[in-house]
């Protein structure tokens, strides 16, 4: 039976793709769409490593188990016969295929998608080198290798080049060369490397945005040579529509600090409410990185520079941070998650010295106190340690929450604007729809509880209890906790003795 394929469809029909980073958050996505959407492409091959016991193969049986992948299971179940695993891994060399393996990648894929890297924040130089950088020089060096390559799409970030008023969808300069970086992780000892490393990164906050920028120089400079394009996203979200609204497998970005405040862990955070705040749905992004291929390959003149996609949200769609903080408030009280530790009221400041205040008496304190008491219970201590955890991710955040970003996405716009009604249905990058920022907040919400904390829907009238139970604590501690300090300061003060 003939299907009549959209524009977009009939670029991937009969097409191989070969996907680093697929067991990731936009990986597992952008598998599960193209399987779904691109339903005439001949293959997609994914490398994966083993992890924690499992095979390569078994993490993508386990993967397949996962609600993103129902819909493919019920209408398309033959195209996940279409999927080729490896074990691959981007920290060997030529990404550890080798034999066949190599050779059926290397002789069949036509596009490329470059996600795998390290994404902690706060981790040390060299990881964040080998992965994200000499990663990416490993993939290149396959690629190089493929005959039919039309595509080599390099996922980078939106917040690589963060020592720019304006961020324009162009590779920026550095003074630091991406070949002296790598020689200097390869020789160079772990601790010397530490030292050294806060140096090294300005203006950069963390590991990740450095080694990112280097990766986006690296690619640049293949571009006479391969179909290279980089693609920036955002802080990237739970899914707006696809697969499942709401849906997300990670604590990262907003959704950790989402549950976080949401369950009273987190009292006190470093916010600009001034300031937007800078995300994408997942399915936005996914949808963006399907069509740059087809989109980079109809061109009848190649671009003289190498293309670069800005991945963020329009600027009539940003919410400001104090509009988020309020919102994610009203909803938390609506949506509650279960058996918080806390009234779910943070503080939202731009104090530094009011919050560190706060985190003392509110984070430490309570975290000491706690493990104290499981102590003389004779009980596994960890609230401490959670808190150590709390620390450092606040800690990386605030550069993210404090600072005010310009981004210029007129290529990744154009992308919606070029394609055709059919396309568009599709391929949904909408950025005016009828749905409003709080209809898609509650959709974050719901699908946290049910995604990430496995809490069902059931729960929550008895969860709305717990919260006006944890209300009244609150006030009641609060209160006591205030009453106390006047009477104290009083007496100290001798105006108590007047009365």
């Amino acid at each position: 039976m003939t299907v009549d394929l959209s524009p977009v469809q009939e670029y991937y029909k009969d097409k191989t793709i070969f996907i680093t980073g697929a067991s990731g958050f936009m990986g597992k996505v952008l598998l599960e769409k193209l399987l779904y959407s691109c339903h005439s492409l001949k293959e997609v091959i994914i490398i994966c490593r083993p992890k924690r016991g499992k095979t390569a193969e078994t993490r993508l049986e386990e993967m397949y188990k996962l609600p993103i992948f129902q819909r493919i299971k019920d209408e398309r179940p033959h195209m996940l016969k279409k999927v080729t695993i490896y074990q691959g891994d981007v920290t060997f060399d030529l990404l550890g295929l080798s034999g066949d393996s190599l050779k059926h990648v290397t002789e069949n894929t036509n596009i490329v998608f470059h996600m795998a890297a390290t994404l902690k924040l706060e981790g040390n130089l060299r990881d964040a080198i080998d992965m994200n950088l000499v990663g990416t020089k490993r993939a290149l060096a396959v690629a190089k290798q493929m005959k039919n390559l039309e595509a080599f799409i390099h996922l980078s970030t939106a917040f690589c080049n963060c020592d720019q008023e304006v961020m324009y969808e162009k590779v920026y300069e550095f003074p630091h060369k991406p070949e002296d970086l790598i020689r200097m992780a390869e020789w160079m000892d772990v601790k010397t490397l530490d030292t050294i490393t806060p140096d090294l990164l300005k203006p950069h906050p963390n590991t990740y945005t450095y080694s990112k920028r280097l990766a986006e120089i690296l690619v640049r400079d293949h571009y006479e040579s391969m179909p290279v394009i980089i693609a920036r996203p955002s802080i990237v979200s739970p899914a707006a529509y696809e697969p499942i609204p709401g849906w997300v497998d990670n604590m990262n970005g907003p959704t950790g600090l989402m549950i976080g405040c949401g369950k009273g862990v987190i009292r006190s955070v470093l916010v600009n409410q001034e300031y937007k705040a800078e995300v994408i749905p997942v399915d936005y992004a996914i949808n963006g990185l399907i069509v740059i291929p087809y989109e980079f390959n109809k061109q009848a003149k190649r671009p003289s520079q190498v293309p670069v996609y800005n991945i963020t949200n329009a600027d009539h769609r940003k919410m400001t941070m104090g509009t988020v903080v309020e919102l994610s408030k009203r909803i938390n009280r609506q949506i509650p998650l279960n058996a918080g530790l806390w009234y779910p009221d943070p503080c939202v400041t731009t104090n530094r010295f009011y919050h560190n205040i706060n985190v003392a008496l509110f984070h430490w304190l309570p975290a000491y106190f706690l493990d104290f008491l499981l102590l003389l219970f004779g009980q596994k201590r960890f609230m401490v340690r959670v808190q150590q955890k709390i620390s450092t991710g606040l800690g990386v955040l605030q550069f993210f929450t404090l600072t005010a970003w310009s981004f210029r996405s007129e290529l990744y716009c154009s992308l919606w604007n070029k394609l055709n009604e059919e396309d568009k249905a599709i391929f949904n990058m909408n950025m005016n729809v009828k749905e409003t920022e709080d209809d898609y907040m509650e959709q974050c919400a719901l699908g946290a509880r049910k995604f990430i904390l496995k809490e069902k829907e059931e729960d929550i009238p008895s969860a709305r209890l717990h919260m006006k139970i944890q209300y009244v604590v609150d006030v009641v501690c609060k209160t006591l906790i205030v009453g106390l300090f006047l009477y104290y300061v009083l007496k100290w003060t001798g105006v108590l003795a007047l009365f």
